[in-house]
């Protein structure tokens, strides 16, 4: 992966990670950092999905694939609020 790419995945980390944030009700107990991580994982796992389903390269803007990205996202955000949750 070249540093094109890298540096992409990271603003596309950003954006996705926060979206998914912004959909899970509440205040999360988890820190940008977090929110960053799970948004550049969210976004990988969900470009490798949505390729796998033949959604990834349409028309216009991608927006099956970027729901299927933030959703994975907000999961993200929840399972780690939670267990940040359960360990205090």
């Amino acid at each position: 992966m070249e540093i094109s790419g890298i540096i992409s995945a990271i603003v596309i980390g950003v954006i996705i990670g926060a979206l998914g944030r912004l959909v899970v009700p509440g205040r999360q107990h988890i820190g940008i950092l977090w929110t960053i991580l799970i948004g550049i994982v969210a976004a990988l796992i969900g470009a490798a999905i949505a390729s796998a389903l033949g959604v990834d390269d349409t028309k216009g803007v991608d927006w099956i694939e970027w729901l299927i990205q933030i959703a994975l996202a907000a999961v993200g955000v929840i399972a780690l609020d939670r267990a940040k949750a359960g360990s205090r």
